[in-house]
């Protein structure tokens, strides 16, 4: 059997001649792929305004800056993601923290957010900006989420690189209703790919406006924005302190193409999180399970083994399956465990069900384009490996 990656991006002939037109055209960076591109997403999810940029690490830095985060403030997220979910804060020199997980969807917890909330007024260290995480693709229980926000005063981004294409309360992930921002990535494991990318969107015109500043440079041509307006329509300015998150219209086109078939790639994952949870039956392991008002993405597709029923550990499974050419993976490292976040104060311990969890995940191969075989073989190989 061929090596079988936990995730694989799906290129058509499509994606590449729509590439190609673009390389040929007069634009091969910021130019009109990239609006239709920021348009199409914005109209699929029902958001207002929509900005894309060179990755979901870049959208959610711009996001927190136009905020206003900055040296004093707080800002929480889940310790079960990337890095990046919270390093955007400290690149801001915002405070991080973390709320721990759910333990039935590996979400940013509810009730543990409610309880942190109580304690941080007590010592007046309400955060400014939350971001949950919609792990492997289900939303968490963002109305919830959202009127205790309001209560408290917290500005919410959802984290949704891995939720491009989910839906909660039939409405798809990225229509803004609980949040001031919501973030897709696009990069190549993700469900619908740029090469590497990512988006912003927003309900709010003022927060956009300050992304779109915070994207290029802080430079802008708007009038309303500069302070001489009698030059001609070569003059611009810099009227704050910007990046260069720009994505090009090279990688738009793709974005364009591929977005065409995010639906499809959505049932697909379906089919196969329907197939895994038949062929992993009586397995002792966790399998996920998708909670009432979400529709799942699947982006990743994470086991847990069972301690329970199990004395094999997690290394020696992963070990076994990567030397039968499966490429499982781990997803993720707890974020207050890196040796950078110990180095700011936080231990191990602060977040159980977290490490918990950590302990014995592990995410099997889920892409579109996987094979009824493939996961046969997958499964198969996986109850060898179990086997103690």
């Amino acid at each position: 059997m061929d090596f079988i990656p936990y995730g694989r991006q799906h290129i058509t002939n499509e994606d590449i001649q729509n590439v190609v037109r673009v390389l040929k055209s007069d634009f091969i960076t910021q130019g009109p792929e990239v609006k239709a591109f920021e348009e199409a997403i914005a109209k699929k999810v029902g958001a207002k305004y929509s900005l894309a940029v060179n990755s979901a690490t870049s959208a959610l830095h711009i996001a927190i800056k136009a905020m206003g985060v900055g040296s004093g403030d707080y800002v929480w997220t889940s310790p079960i993601t990337f890095v990046a979910s919270s390093n955007c804060a400290l690149y801001e020199g915002a405070k991080v923290d973390f709320v721990d997980i759910d333990p039935v969807t590996y979400n940013f917890s509810y009730d543990a957010f409610c309880r942190k909330l109580e304690e941080a007024k007590k010592e007046g260290k309400v955060p400014k900006v939350i971001i949950p995480v919609h792990f492997s693709g289900q939303s968490c229980e963002m109305e919830k989420i959202s009127a205790l926000c309001r209560e408290y005063g917290v500005k919410i981004i959802e984290d949704a690189s891995h939720a491009i294409g989910a839906k909660y309360k039939d409405s798809y992930v990225g229509n803004c209703k609980y949040s001031d921002v919501t973030v897709f990535s696009f990069h190549p494991v993700k469900i619908v790919t740029t090469g590497e990318g990512g988006v912003a969107l927003t309900n709010s015109p003022d927060i956009f406006t300050k992304m779109e500043l915070y994207r290029s440079h802080g430079v802008t041509r708007d009038l309303n924005l500069i302070n001489n307006k009698n030059e001609g329509a070569w003059y611009y300015e810099q009227v704050g302190l910007g990046y260069n998150y720009r994505i090009t219209d090279i990688q738009a086109a793709l974005g364009l193409s591929q977005l065409n078939r995010l639906d499809e790639y959505i049932l697909k994952r379906h089919e196969i999180s329907l197939r895994y949870k038949e062929l992993l039956e009586g397995f002792p392991l966790i399998l996920p399970s998708e909670i009432e008002d979400s529709y799942s993405a699947y982006h990743l597709y994470v086991v847990q083994i069972d301690k329970s029923r199990s004395s094999v550990r997690r290394r020696e499974v992963f070990d076994f399956m990567r030397s039968k050419n499966i490429g499982v993976n781990v997803h993720y490292i707890p974020v207050h465990t890196q040796p950078y976040y110990q180095s700011i104060g936080f231990e191990k311990g602060m977040f159980p069900i977290s490490e918990n969890f950590y302990d014995s995940a592990l995410s099997l191969p889920m892409f579109p384009t996987l094979t009824e075989d493939e996961q046969i073989y997958v499964c198969e190989t996986l109850k060898e490996a179990l086997n103690d």
